[in-house]
């Protein structure tokens, strides 16, 4: 053993790490155990957890080793304070992020991933947010960080200093030591390829699995995994995109005849039963985190009274899905109708910011003024490049409110409030003067830490800035919006139509908790039937093809989608889901889930919370790859847009 003493930075280092990740997931066991209980064999993600834990370390400790048998024994001096700022750099990172997996679980029902990535470089918002609602979180974090610190700094001689040992013998024993890292970060010699996080899986809860990983490798390996972002096939599998295409369009309500262009596969013409002899405006008010839990005429908490009486005026959808968990995501179904994938969605995305198919852009060719109002900035996740690209020529946001001088009910950490939004909505409005428009509002007050003007409602909670709170408000600011419209002119010749991006907080212990994905739309425009109900399941993405037809004009467009008036009463409803890299299609109850480097999985769907395995139906599956294969390509090859875009290149 007195050979090997001169890896005892190493082991120590090692010894550490696990100590911290070990510690960390029986924590996360008590407080979740609650869900993880439900799971048999639950027990499993300890020697999962040990199995990946040591993945993670044996990567780290390449470099060391490397570093501690090759450079020869009068420079070990140097070699020692390198390695001691790097074991304790990497301790410390493994520290945090096991430190800051609770909360982040709390809201994401999953560790650490793409979003945690994504939301780095939004300082202020994310800080902000923080601040106000995890600030014991936040001082347990410094508190503890501090103090380990502390004691890694003052024993880092004891702990990570490096022996001296004869050069031959450390070039003899280099192959074998070598070897065993090799082996415990590929965790396998049979297997083609090094393990990975889909052999994590073990149940079909996902927060269940996630728990047998370690939340420094779950973001390394989103970020790692980011390559992949733009190839399906290597997550889910192959298909040729002709199949994939074709596969889409028995999904669509277009006929043959209806396709237009071989270059551009779903371009496709839509003419609707009668032609509207004056443009209709199009409104759509986007409605941050707004699940259908939370929506009294859905069957959820009483907080959407507003909401619950416009039902009365116009076409509720009782039974549609959203697509994803972000805002751009939603905004990607609604704006775009864009199919859901593993990728990032398009509104961040290189190919998509200029030329890509929007509504905006399709009514900006019709003669419209476009725009986007929002009470935050518009450059969070990109949305005002994205937009500024593809047809919105007005944007609207915080910095529009700064310095108008007007006095509003409140500026918060996302922005304005989303009663300041409707009032700044309703006056730009009015200043279109009959000219028709298309604008996009999105609201900001239902995002955490919830803040909102006091005064405007009855609190549904006793502590004022709760999720439910913030509901209530949100829909007192869409009682506020359609009071003001309907005393304007341009009220009588709008389509309105109210939805929400996603769900708040994604959770469930299925693959993919479908009830979690199921939000409130409701469109208010003239010819619709006061009162009247669409309960056949439905996708976000069908809601643009259904407002075009609505609205009486004639359009050519790529979107997917289906037109909900012309949908056949034998045609059964389908939605299409994206949870972090996992893919649900649902058709009626049938969904089939794909995971990465899995084979797919279907689910009876007995209800949104109750779900039955069932043998695979292997065309089932196939039409669900085809649905994220052919968005792989649209994107890819810049296939989803018009002739006009088409020919100018954009």
């Amino acid at each position: 053993m007195k050979k090997l003493h001169y890896l005892k930075s190493i082991a120590n280092f090692m010894l550490i790490g696990l100590a911290i990740t070990t510690l960390s997931r029986i924590i996360l066991f008590f407080i979740f155990k609650e869900r993880i209980d439900d799971t048999p064999d639950y027990w499993y993600i300890f020697p999962i957890g040990l199995r990946f834990d040591l993945i993670l370390l044996c990567y780290l400790s390449f470099l060391p080793i490397v570093l501690i048998t090759f450079i020869p024994s009068k420079h070990l001096h140097y070699i020692n304070r390198f390695l001691n700022i790097y074991y304790i750099f990497f301790l410390c990172l493994l520290l945090i992020m096991e430190l800051s997996s609770s909360d982040f679980i709390k809201q994401y029902d999953t560790r650490p991933n793409r979003l945690f990535l994504d939301y780095l470089i939004y300082p202020k918002e994310v800080m902000g947010t923080l601040l106000k609602s995890y600030l014991g979180s936040i001082a347990l974090t410094f508190v503890v960080m501090g103090g380990f610190i502390f004691l890694l700094i003052k024993k880092r001689k004891t702990l990570f200093g490096t022996p001296n040992a004869a050069y031959k013998m450390k070039l003899i024993l280099f192959v074998p030591v070598a070897f065993l890292l090799f082996f415990g970060a590929r965790s396998s010699l049979t297997s083609k390829r090094p393990i990975n996080a889909s052999n994590a899986v073990f149940s079909f809860d996902q927060l269940t699995n996630c728990m047998g990983l370690n939340s420094l490798y779950t973001v390394a390996f989103a970020a790692y995994s980011l390559k992949n972002e733009d190839n399906p096939a290597k997550m889910y599998g192959k298909m040729e995109a002709n199949e994939a295409y074709s596969r889409v369009k028995k999904y669509m309500t277009a006929e043959a005849s209806d396709f237009t262009d071989a270059e551009l596969p779903l371009l496709h013409t839509q003419t609707p039963d009668s032609l509207n002899p004056q443009p209709m405006n199009v409104v759509i008010f986007l409605q941050e985190s707004l699940g259908a839990e939370y929506v009294g005429s859905l069957g959820g908490k009483p907080l959407t009274p507003n909401f619950d009486a416009l039902t009365k005026e116009g076409l509720l959808f009782t039974n549609l899905y959203c697509t994803g968990t972000r805002s751009v995501r939603g905004i990607e179904a609604v704006v775009t109708g864009f199919l859901p994938s593993p990728s990032e969605s398009v509104v961040k995305l290189s190919n998509s910011q200029s030329g890509f198919f929007t509504l905006a852009d399709l009514f900006k060719s019709k003669g419209y003024d476009t725009s986007f109002i929002y009470g935050g900035m518009a450059n969070f996740d990109n949305m005002a490049s994205f937009f500024n690209g593809n047809g919105f020529e007005n944007i609207v946001d915080e910095e529009d409110f700064d310095k108008d001088g007007k006095k509003y009910a409140l500026k918060g950490t996302w922005g304005y409030s989303d009663e300041d939004l409707v009032v700044k909505a309703n006056e730009y409005f009015k200043s279109q003067k009959g000219k028709p428009f298309f604008s996009l509002m999105f609201s900001t007050s239902n995002h955490e830490p919830f803040e909102f003007p006091d005064g405007r409602i009855e609190l549904y909670d006793k502590q004022k800035n709760t999720v439910n709170n913030a509901m209530k408000y949100a829909d007192f600011a869409i009682g506020k919006f359609f009071e003001m419209a309907k005393k304007e002119d341009y009220f009588k010749n709008t389509l309105f139509i109210v939805v929400a991006d996603h769900n708040t907080r994604t959770y469930g212990k299925h693959l993919v908790p479908i009830h979690k994905f199921h939000i409130p739309a409701l469109i208010i425009a003239p010819g619709v039937a006061k009162g009247s109900k669409y309960d056949k399941l439905c996708s976000q993405i069908d809601l643009a093809p259904t407002i075009l037809d609505m609205i009486g004009m004639n359009f050519e467009t790529p979107m997917p989608g289906r037109n909900l008036k012309k949908l056949k009463d034998d045609v059964i409803g389908r939605s299409i889901m994206q949870f972090h890299d996992i893919n649900a299609f649902r058709v009626g109850d049938q969904v089939v889930i794909m995971q990465p480097k899995k084979e797919p999985l279907q689910f009876k769907i007995k209800n949104d919370t109750v779900l039955e395995a069932v043998p695979l139906d292997k065309e089932l599956a196939k039409d669900a790859l085809g649905h994220v294969t052919a968005a792989s390509d649209l994107y890819s090859q810049r296939k989803y847009t018009t002739k006009k875009n088409k020919k100018t290149g954009n």
